[in-house]
């Protein structure tokens, strides 16, 4: 049972609107406690997650393991910085390597700059092994892709949310289509493309799943043009999707792979960048960093977090229950319900707004009746839970949403 906190929801939300920057637009609801699936407001309320902090407690919050883990080693040591070794990160370095089949890995700490960081690897990569002009080396993007709100970031972004009134933007960056082979069979027939970064399914963009065949398809154009494929799976990897990484859907082995969010746990900001020595070695010392990039603690937090997603068979449970929210939600009939679409632990319901329901009214209701979800550009409602639920969990779930749904 969570206990009161001293401050209430109402103050909380105030003081963060009168002290802090505008740049969100949370659902108005204020957490002071969470564990498993479950999160609690200062007033003991208690909900349902299906958004794991955008897919970044796929493990469910405050695993017990990580905690332990985290404690034992924050008591010990957390930051030496790169200056010096540390009886961490070799250790983690190996572990991780070998969890994915890659030859190296270069850690960060948030996923936007494991993006930048696989973007860096790629350009040298080009200059170094694909005899590209010095600044010449392009990276293509796809319409819809979402990988943070750095400089390099939004200049690949569609959204101009995220883009309008912020430029100029950077060079050498080329958008296509995205789920568009012929687009991308086009694209890297410019010998100065070095790198194709994308989403195996796109999750900010609203859970978009490309067509079957589409990632073999991306190997396929990547290798016969000499392409790094470059795939984000800092929200689809993990386990999200029902495999370890979204990728191995169709058996498929990007040339670098970025991971973030449930690379902790939820516990602490931890990214990295896979990939064999040709590329990862490009980079040089002094090169590229991070003061806190491969730290104690997030090493150690890391190869706990992993190991749990192992322990817990993380991928199966995200497959079985996902084929069931999906079919659950596709037997609800309402006109105003557009698309019901997904990958494991990973989906979407797509409203239609003409029909007078908009996805941020079916959240407040969800908030309402004791689940937590958010709205993507307006019409997309993402479900994506811990994948630690029970089925007697996902059953709470699905009345909640079932009955929510069908008052409206």
């Amino acid at each position: 049972m969570a206990t009161k906190t001293s401050i209430s929801s109402a103050d909380a939300m105030e003081l963060e609107d009168k002290y802090g920057a505008h740049n969100y637009h949370p659902l108005p609801v204020v957490l002071s406690k969470a564990e498993g699936i479950y999160l609690w407001n200062p007033e003991g309320e208690r909900f349902i997650d299906c958004l794991s902090a955008y897919s970044a407690v796929n493990q469910g919050h405050c695993h017990p393991r990580l905690i332990k883990v985290m404690t034992e080693q924050a008591s010990r040591l957390t930051l030496t910085s790169r200056a010096f070794y540390s009886d961490a990160l070799g250790e983690y370095c190996k572990y991780i390597t070998e969890y994915f089949g890659y030859e190296r890995v270069l850690p960060m700490n948030t996923g936007v700059e494991g993006g930048e960081t696989a973007v860096k690897l790629a350009r040298r990569w080009g200059y170094l092994h694909k005899n590209i002009p010095d600044t010449q080396a392009r990276v293509v993007f796809v319409e819809g892709n979402f990988w943070g709100r750095t400089l390099s970031a939004i200049s690949t972004s569609t959204d101009p949310t995220c883009r309008d009134g912020f430029g100029p933007y950077m060079p050498g960056f080329d958008v296509i289509p995205y789920n568009d082979v012929p687009a991308l069979e086009k694209a890297l027939k410019d010998p100065n493309v070095c790198g194709f970064m994308f989403e195996p399914i796109q999750g900010e963009a609203g859970v978009n799943v490309p067509s079957p065949g589409y990632l073999q398809e991306v190997r396929r154009v990547c290798s016969e043009n000499r392409v790094l494929m470059i795939a984000d799976e800092v929200q689809t990897g993990l386990c999200r999707t029902g495999r370890m990484l979204c990728c191995d859907h169709e058996e498929v082995r990007p040339d670098l792979v970025i991971l973030g969010k449930a690379l902790s746990g939820g516990m602490l900001p931890v990214s990295c960048v896979l990939a064999d020595s040709e590329v990862i070695l490009g980079i040089k010392p002094g090169e590229h960093g991070s003061t806190y990039g491969g730290n104690p603690l997030a090493c150690r937090v890391a190869m706990e977090a992993l190991q749990i997603l192992k322990d817990e068979n993380l991928a199966q449970r995200a497959e079985v229950l996902g084929q069931r929210f999906r079919q659950a939600l596709k037997e609800i009939n309402k006109p105003w319900i557009k698309d019901v679409r997904g990958k494991g632990l990973l989906n979407a319901l797509e409203v239609d707004p003409e029909a007078g329901v908009e996805a941020w009214d079916v959240c407040v209701k969800l908030r309402d009746n004791g689940l937590l979800a958010k709205p993507t550009h307006d019409t997309i409602i993402r479900f994506a839970p811990p994948l630690i639920m029970t089925d007697e969990q996902l059953e709470e779930a699905l009345n909640i949403i079932t009955s929510t749904l069908e008052s409206f």
